[in-house]
């Protein structure tokens, strides 16, 4: 087997697990698939694949599961409203700067503020800042045009509030989804060359996710269940820190 057949089938391994830890958690999916998408495919393509797969994973956890949604609306509108200037900036970021800074700058991002976290109460009282939303929509929508890994920034603000799992699973799926889709408008108004993902990608992939979907789903209720949830998300922040660093170095 090629090299290149090869990483296909790693990224093909990735995007599947990805998609499955999104769909047990709410997060997840960009932080294992982006590293290989990015090794397989240019970065323009791979970006355009990833908003198009992290599109339809949002649209199969808020419309195929059997209930009614549950997002914390208000918090979704800011971060998304402050997301739309930034995901235009991210693009040119994309186009500017080498994805391996971009991978490592993120990773220390992360790792920085989950170390202030640690720090903080495990469970926030009182009205949150008012910048926090802001923030989180500025860097958001910055990190989901240029390495589509806008996940950790969203986590982060939503981790200790105490509003219990399907809430927060589903806010963060509302905000990654409508992050997705401002994502993929930016880099066509912009004109990003080579953006649009090979029809082969797609019918590969998309059902591939729909397959991992499926399988992450009784996940999360287990999670929900156990009490675990939270715990979950950031031991899942801490390995993608990691990945993202091994990665981006190797």
């Amino acid at each position: 087997m090629a090299a290149m057949d090869l990483l296909m089938v790693v990224m093909g391994v990735a995007v599947f697990a990805g998609a499955a830890l999104q769909a047990a958690t709410g997060f997840g999916f960009a932080l294992l698939a982006a590293p290989l998408a990015f090794a397989a495919l240019e970065p323009h393509e791979a970006i355009g694949l990833l908003l198009l797969l992290g599109m339809e994973i949002g649209i199969l956890t808020l419309a195929t599961e059997g209930r009614r949604p549950q997002p914390m609306v208000r918090r979704c509108a800011i971060v998304l409203v402050w997301a739309v200037p930034a995901a235009v900036a991210g693009v040119a970021v994309l186009k500017a700067l080498d994805p391996v800074a971009l991978q490592i700058a993120v990773s220390i991002g992360v790792a920085a503020t989950l170390i202030v976290r640690r720090r903080a109460p495990a469970v926030r009282h009182g009205p949150e800042p008012r910048w926090a939303a802001p923030a989180t929509g500025l860097s958001a929508g910055a990190l989901v045009t240029s390495t589509n890994t806008s996940g950790p920034p969203l986590l982060l603000y939503m981790l200790g509030r105490d509003d219990g799992p399907v809430r927060l699973r589903d806010t963060l799926t509302v905000c990654q989804l409508g992050l997705s889709v401002i994502g993929a408008i930016a880099v066509a108004a912009t004109g990003t060359s080579g953006a649009a993902p090979a029809w082969g990608l797609v019918v590969v992939f998309v059902p591939l996710v729909a397959l991992a979907h499926l399988a992450g789903r009784p996940v999360f209720a287990f999670l929900a269940r156990g009490g675990h949830y939270e715990r979950v998300l950031t031991g899942i922040l801490v390995a993608a820190v990691a990945t993202g660093l091994v990665t981006a170095l190797v």
